[in-house]
């Protein structure tokens, strides 16, 4: 192929054969390795939008904080550009969209100055990361939240930077997403038009007074990593408060991915939905308005356990395709990497092949693989 390809350039019918410049050999070299790698590589090429990064400040930062297994996980899972670069290769992923995961940037609730400098940090590296490898990597930035200001003076630093949207945890120190506290910031996001990322922490819950308390709403203590169930629960929460304050409504420009294929949100929607016109009380919720907005405004990854059977095609994604009427254009890939380590990264991307080959075809498993991801980076990068 790569001999072909160099016969084409290098051939002109009827004039003296010209040799293309070294800066047009490296360009050939490059698509060309890329291609023969498509062709022989057994996993279909992806985009990663559930990828996150710890580089060794904040290692460093989280482990003094109190946060040495965070969310009850054993320990800070090992992270470094050569190993996220390494694990692309093994699942065959050519970009990742980089975010910082639970328990984020803000770590001490009696230190927001550390969190405003530990943003500004996680930010600036993700961003050097991305100059340094601009096809591989791309940045859902953190924010200082729930601290308003900090947060929207650090928006405009990340969009002069370039990134491609933002990651925000479904809670800070108890504030959830859609509390009427960040009406500020999100206003923000849909006048940028920005993608917004969202990922799962430790439920608590939030006292007023002087000073601010928090308690870890988990009824079963540490007896289990948070991740298991309560990440689902959250991501919920959070949800489902974006639609009932009006959030969702106030901003049509911004678009939100979910993970998990939605977590726990599916078998609650149209119990949060059609609850508000039957007791009352609440915000009242249209039913065709809120399912417009799932069409047109959210996404959902496939990060996690969300294949079953003996092919794949059971499960937590079936079950929401097709009992909610998902369009596949509303799916798209993520790792988990490197919460999700290499080996089984590879291995939930072999029982996805599996599975999406049962619930689609092959133009579907195009568009969740890359083809939506692709068309969503570029409205977002469009706009900011």
């Amino acid at each position: 192929m790569l001999d072909q390809a160099f016969t084409e350039l290098t051939s002109q019918k009827g004039t003296t054969t010209m040799l293309p410049s070294i800066p047009s050999l490296i360009i050939l070299l490059a698509h060309t390795t890329t291609t023969i790698t498509n062709m022989t590589h057994h996993l279909p090429q992806r985009i990663d939008v559930h990828s996150h990064f710890l580089p060794p400040f904040y290692r460093t930062a989280i482990a003094e904080n109190g946060h040495s297994h965070p969310d009850g996980m054993p320990a800070i899972p090992s992270w470094s550009p050569s190993q996220h670069l390494e694990m692309m290769e093994t699942a065959n992923v050519s970009k990742s969209i980089l975010s910082i995961s639970s328990p984020g940037t803000n770590i001490n609730l009696r230190n927001p100055g550390l969190a405003i400098e530990l943003t500004r940090q996680c930010n600036a590296y993700a961003s050097s990361l991305k100059q340094q490898h601009p096809e591989k990597f791309g940045v859902w930035a953190a924010l200082p939240l729930p601290d308003v200001q900090a947060s929207l003076k650090e928006i405009g630093k990340c969009v002069e930077e370039g990134v491609e949207g933002f990651g925000l945890l479904t809670n800070y120190h108890g504030v959830y997403l859609g509390d009427g506290a960040m009406d500020a910031v999100f206003d923000k996001l849909n006048e940028i038009g920005a993608t917004v990322f969202i990922h799962p922490t430790k439920p608590c819950v939030r006292s007023s007074g002087d000073p601010v308390q928090t308690t870890d709403a988990l009824p079963f203590g540490e007896q289990y990593p948070v991740p298991i169930f309560e990440f689902f629960f959250d991501a919920a929460r959070a949800v489902i408060n974006l639609f009932s304050t009006g959030t969702v409504d106030r901003c049509p420009n911004i678009k939100f991915i979910i993970p998990h294929s939605g977590g726990a949100l599916p078998p609650l929607m149209t119990r949060f939905i059609q609850f508000s016109s039957v007791v009352p009380g609440g915000r009242v919720l249209n039913a065709s308005t809120v399912r417009k907005q799932l069409d047109t405004q959210f996404y959902f990854d496939l990060a996690g356990f969300v294949f079953d059977g003996e092919s794949g095609g059971q499960g937590q994604l079936k079950a929401f395709v097709e009992g909610f009427d998902i369009s596949y254009e509303r799916l798209l890939y993520g790792s988990d990497f490197p919460f999700t380590q290499t080996q089984f990264v590879k291995a939930f991307a072999e029982r996805m092949k599996d599975g999406l080959e049962s619930l689609f075809g092959e133009k579907e498993r195009d568009a969740i693989y890359q083809g939506n991801a692709v068309k969503l980076l570029e409205k977002g990068k469009s706009k900011i």
